[in-house]
């Protein structure tokens, strides 16, 4: 049995807290239905424990453990930070971390229905988010890049989903977001991957963002793109009001980087219809609404 297919159980976990961390190997331990480079499980009311899976590399783990307890005093909503660390073991070859739990229902099995306050909320979150990272924070590896430099993937997505009634719009943005002028600013804090399943919801509106894994320092538009990608219709123009730092340049690469994460939502859904490994079935229909936002524009 390689790393990758280590069947992760409840007795698992609890072996390795008993090992690692005692104290907390009493807790009521639930498994956290999703996840695919890392798995969840519930500890107890108020904690997690994150483990690695199919993740090759412990990097974005040990970013988190960086990070997190720095950026998240600053931050005006709930996020995972790390209270213990789990470190390999003959038991388990691979890291893994105590986390404060998100309270909430990730988006992607939830939804939004106060738009306005979702909005405000969004926009304050990334508001106190990008702000000038030090020297020493991660850079980008597989996205951060102008969209101009991620032409490739957005080609490949679009054959992949075949939208052949829309695709031409969907260029256009696209086209858009390549002729924009590029960040000109510091490199600011970025999640990096704010998409439904990684924000949750409770009571209509944002309740927590999670899951800091490509968290980097770099050009504010990939988190912006959340305005169409999270948002519900008719909510972008008054999320970029409320954030206030958009120009239109930014706009514009975050549009088209939101056509382009909108296409890899549909992409996942199509391989989850297939039965395909890491395929989210339920995940088709939220990327093409998130689709249809994009292209009516803010």
């Amino acid at each position: 049995m390689t790393d990758t297919e280590i069947e992760i159980t409840a007795d698992l976990v609890r072996d390795l807290l008993q090992e690692q961390h005692p104290d907390l190997a009493g807790l009521a331990i639930r498994e956290v239905p999703g996840g695919w480079g890392n798995q969840m499980w519930r500890l107890g009311d108020e904690l997690a424990v994150r483990m690695q899976r199919m993740d090759p590399t412990p990097e974005l783990q040990l970013k988190e453990r960086r990070w997190l307890p720095v950026l998240a005093p600053h931050l005006p909503l709930p996020v995972p930070t790390p209270v213990r660390f789990g470190e390999p073991s003959v038991r388990f070859p691979k890291h893994w971390t105590v986390m404060t739990w998100v309270a909430g229902e990730p988006l992607d099995h939830g939804a939004i229905t106060r738009g306005a306050h979702a909005a405000d909320t969004l926009a304050g979150f990334l508001r106190a988010l990008h702000v000038e990272a030090p020297a020493e924070a991660p850079t980008a590896t597989d996205r951060g890049a102008h969209p101009r430099n991620c032409t490739d993937g957005f080609e490949n997505f679009l054959q992949a989903v075949a939208l052949d009634d829309i695709a031409a719009d969907v260029r256009a943005v696209w086209d858009d977001a390549v002729a924009a002028h590029a960040w000109e600013g510091p490199p600011v804090w970025v999640h990096g991957d704010l998409h439904p399943a990684n924000v949750v919801v409770s009571d209509g509106t944002l309740s927590g963002i999670v899951d800091f894994g490509d968290l980097f320092a770099g050009d504010p538009a990939w988190d912006l793109a959340a305005a169409w990608v999270l948002l519900p219709a008719g909510m972008a123009a008054r999320f970029f009001d409320a954030y206030e730092h958009a120009d239109e340049a930014a706009i514009q690469r975050a549009r088209g980087l939101a056509a382009v994460k909108s296409l890899f939502l549909m992409l996942m859904g199509q391989n989850g219809d297939r039965g395909l490994p890491g395929g989210k079935p339920n995940w088709g229909p939220v990327g093409r609404a998130a689709l249809d936002r994009v292209l009516k524009g803010v």
